[in-house]
């Protein structure tokens, strides 16, 4: 049984808990079905670092997009499981170079998930990806650990257990992984994505006209949302945003005032030399004009027909 770590954002008061629940140990604390009444109940689970099993399950996706058959967490796809999803192989997510992944290590290594960047691959053999860090310190991941790893990519999300092989630090710190047999995905996105360096200012939409106003970089856009480069953190998920921004199409501007919420936020792991953003928001759109979203659209498409190498 291959387990992982439950945030606070999974639980929720007067819902049945859709998996069993256990410590670190593995014992278990609540069954499937059960239900979390109390704040002080739930205050209590979270005291124990409760973990569960690893699935398939409905959710966004970190970039946040929301759709009818959206997938959260990889499944350990070398076990055979299946959830309705399909399999496919490594070379079905068309990853490149610098590709970000996330990880997740061993509960007893880390209870949080962790960017890195794919820095390249031997079919059948290895896979090589940086060092997670957290606060600027190496993971401390070990040879032999299983981690799984997380690739949306696409219209799709896909997810595949691994190995850690050889953990190198010379001539840098990098991770040899062992390549996977096998790759589950699941379509996650309604509308294609592709990659963009816009200029946006944001701000917090529940503070009124006088809210502090960031800037920041929309580094890819969808019509249904954006993920959102910033040099410092603008909230938690569920922050409703006030997203604006100019695009040009067809040589003609056009100014959107968007409304928006945080679907996930993550920071860069190495952050470039030339780029000082390195706080992630993964936004989704809410009410759009449908001028708006005649507009976004439009920009996506042209984009995608007259540069098809930015696609996302």
């Amino acid at each position: 049984m291959s387990l992982v770590a439950i945030a606070r954002s999974d639980l929720a008061l007067g819902t049945p808990l859709p998996w069993m629940v256990h410590d670190q140990e593995g014992n278990v604390l609540m069954r499937e079905g059960e239900v979390l009444q109390t704040e002080a109940q739930l205050e209590k689970l979270l005291a124990a670092n409760p973990l569960r099993e690893l699935s398939w399950n409905s959710g966004r996706s970190p970039d946040g997009d929301e759709d009818a058959t959206p997938v959260d967490e990889a499944t350990d796809a070398a076990s055979g499981g299946d959830a309705g999803d399909s399999l496919f192989t490594f070379q079905d997510m068309r990853l490149r170079v610098g590709d970000r992944l996330q990880l997740q290590p061993p509960p007893t290594v880390s209870l949080e998930r962790h960017v890195v960047k794919l820095i390249g691959w031997v079919d059948g053999v290895s896979v090589l990806v940086t060092t997670p860090m957290a606060n600027g310190l190496r993971v401390p991941l070990r040879e032999n650990d299983t981690i799984v790893a997380r690739i949306f990519a696409g219209q799709k999300a896909f997810g595949f257990s691994s190995a850690v092989e050889r953990v190198c630090k010379i001539p840098f710190d990098y991770l040899h992984l062992s390549f996977p047999e096998a790759v589950q995905g699941s379509a996650i996105r309604k509308s294609p994505r592709v990659r963009t360096r816009i200029i946006a200012s944001v701000a917090d939409r529940d503070a009124g006209d006088g809210a502090e106003r960031q800037s920041g970089v929309i580094v890819n856009l969808s019509a249904d949302g954006a993920l959102l480069k910033t040099r410092q953190p603008l909230g938690d998920k569920g922050k409703r945003l006030a997203l604006s921004f100019r695009v040009s199409l067809h040589k003609v501007d056009a100014y959107l005032t968007v409304d928006a919420v945080v679907r996930s936020a993550f920071e860069d792991e190495e952050p470039s030399r030339d780029d000082a953003a390195v706080f992630n928001h993964g936004l989704q759109f809410e009410d759009l004009a449908p001028n708006d979203t005649v507009i976004l659209q439009s920009l996506i498409y042209h984009q995608m027909i007259e540069h098809p190498h930015t696609l996302a």
